[in-house]
């Protein structure tokens, strides 16, 4: 019997103190679709000592390449928060592997920045850095789960923000303080997208657009909700099938 293959292949990369549980809700959405998912869990999140202290961007954007570049055809490759940083990194490594960037919420960052140093021109956001906390390793960073909800899910199903804070891993500190090396040769040939969100906490529209304006996109898609996972679905489908004909033209 012959199966045919998926519409598209999406790998999608978790933020900050996340893993890839944290797209339980879309997944099922885009395979129902005839999609293929992918939703790795970062090497090294909630780690121990050793491990915390050992991670690296360049190492995170190794294993994702490696990732897509096992799979049958170059890849949508999304990022939500930090997971910009990591997709950024991919699509330099590996731009044959990847198809099209998707930042949803992401961090944007430009060539010769890292995340730290391009935050030092960002407008200070207290309530973010409020519901961190320094883990005993001295390597990561932990988040309040009695303080977190209010600003990283403030508009989500409480069920769903209650389970969530129960999984809540330490962050890795290394990865935010590591340059970005991007060229336009490499991760500038893959087409660019970013989904913003109006009332985003941790990454305020502000902020968001800042990122844009430094680094123009393909396309920018405005949501309303922070979560608002149907529209969210809608929108990776649609950039997949646009960049799905520009992936036949060129090849």
């Amino acid at each position: 019997m012959c199966i045919a293959p998926p519409m598209s292949i999406f790998v999608l990369i978790h933020g900050a103190w996340h893993g890839g549980w944290s797209f339980d809700a879309i997944r099922p959405m885009l395979e129902a679709d005839g999609h293929m998912v992918l939703t790795p869990d970062l090497p090294g999140m909630g780690g121990s000592d050793a491990e915390l202290a050992a991670v690296t961007l360049s190492g995170w954007a190794d294993f994702v390449a490696e990732l897509c570049s096992a799979q049958p055809e170059p890849v949508i490759l999304a990022g939500h928060s930090r997971g910009g940083i990591v997709i950024s990194a991919v699509a330099e490594s590996a731009p044959e592997t990847v198809r099209a960037l998707v930042y949803i919420c992401a961090a944007l960052i430009p060539d010769g920045y890292s995340r730290t140093r391009w935050r030092e021109g960002s407008a200070p956001n207290q309530a973010f850095a409020a519901i961190q906390c320094p883990h005993p390793s001295g390597h990561a960073t932990l988040l309040d789960p009695e303080t977190a909800p209010a600003v990283l899910a403030q508009l989500s199903p409480p069920d769903l923000v209650a389970d969530a804070m129960t999984r809540l891993m330490a962050e890795p500190d290394a990865p935010r303080g590591e340059v970005l090396h991007l060229t336009e040769a490499r991760y500038g040939a893959v087409p660019r997208h970013y989904i913003e969100c109006l009332h985003d906490l941790a990454i305020p529209i502000a902020e968001q657009r800042r990122m844009i304006a430094a680094q123009p996109c393909v396309s920018v898609t405005t949501l309303a909700r922070v979560l608002s996972r149907l529209t969210e679905r809608g929108v990776l489908e649609e950039m997949g099938a646009g960049d799905r004909k520009r992936y036949r033209l060129k090849h």
